[in-house]
């Protein structure tokens, strides 16, 4: 009887989401004032999408020609983009039509339509693919979807504005979910799906990252101008290096020895070294780079959105710009 409840209740949870997603002029104005924006790479490196909330699009990049292949239109406030383990689709959060839609990496064609309301901002993807977790910023919840069948598989509440930053840990037992209000991280057993503490003292909390042996997080603090490290096993900031301006990245390179953070008022990147954590090297040349950093798979080159939705393309040995995408 507990389980019967227990479904019938996210399925009611599913339905609200579903309303209210689709009701009408739910999207005018919705959260426009909060400004993201979000770079995701394939598996394979050959596909870039991007998007920026202020733009009713979502361009996709050809990354070998360095040529724009299309452009998606129809987004309200588009949030997040993360490519499915195999790369064979893309999904795209709108907080402003509550939708999470997926496409055809190779053909750009709608393939798939999650109903996660208004609100849904960062997205993360298990492993295997089969479920997302989906922040949402206006009901301060974080949903489990079933990627096969769309349908909520579980809701859990107890955030504080949950916007862009989520991350899956490596071995894909914790959800780490950014909290805008209060700038905590909050954990989330994924066997349970219920939260199993959290982490504190951080200043206007942006994007983090994970290293592979679970046992370091990176954040950036816009707030005070610094990437705080935090010690998992501890739960607590260690240290803070600082970086440039208003930072908002804090992505880590595949080998996991750099955090590149995207300095939004300087226009840079500043590249921390994890084992002496002190930057290195600041990139120069950019326009308002946000958390948008991604990497090649063989970790020579770094990917940066910048304002107008072209992409820097930077050479991880010499950490200059060698080129850029552009609209």
């Amino acid at each position: 009887m507990k389980s019967i409840r227990s479904g019938l209740r996210i399925l009611m949870a599913g339905s609200a989401l579903l309303l209210a997603a689709t009701a009408p002029g739910i999207a005018a104005g919705f959260d426009g004032a909060i400004r993201n924006n979000s770079l995701a790479l394939s598996p394979d490196g050959r596909t870039a999408a991007v998007s920026n909330s202020e733009e009713s699009r979502v361009l996709v990049y050809d990354v070998t020609s360095g040529k724009l292949a299309r452009t998606l239109d129809g987004f309200v406030t588009p949030r997040n983009i993360v490519f499915a383990p195999d790369g064979s689709r893309f999904y795209v959060s709108d907080s402003g039509t509550g939708r999470i839609t997926a496409y055809d990496t190779a053909t750009g064609q709608e393939v798939a339509m999650i109903a996660a309301g208004p609100g849904a901002f960062g997205t993360a993807l298990s492993g295997d693919g089969a479920k997302l977790y989906v922040n949402n910023e206006a009901a301060s919840t974080v949903s489990v979807f079933d990627t096969k069948s769309g349908l909520a598989l579980a809701v859990v509440p107890g955030f504080s504005q949950p916007r862009q930053g989520v991350r899956l840990a490596p071995d894909g037992k914790t959800l780490f979910v950014t909290n805008f209000l209060g700038d905590k991280i909050t954990l989330v057993d994924t066997a349970s799906n219920k939260i199993a503490g959290e982490i504190t003292g951080f200043d206007k909390l942006r994007a983090i990252s994970i290293t592979k042996d679970g046992k370091t997080l990176f954040a950036a603090n816009s707030g005070r101008n610094t990437v705080g490290v935090v010690d998992l096993a501890e739960k607590k900031v260690v240290t803070e290096v600082p970086v440039g301006q208003d930072p908002y990245g804090a992505a880590l390179t595949p080998d996991g020895k750099f955090v590149y953070s995207g300095n939004l008022k300087d226009n840079t990147l500043s590249v921390i070294d994890t084992a002496t954590r002190k930057v290195v090297a600041t990139v120069t040349g950019l326009n308002e780079p946000r958390q948008a950093i991604v990497f090649s798979a063989d970790n020579t080159k770094a990917y940066a959105l910048n304002r107008d939705l072209s992409v820097a393309v930077i050479d991880r040995a010499s950490n200059a710009i060698t080129a850029t995408m552009k609209p």
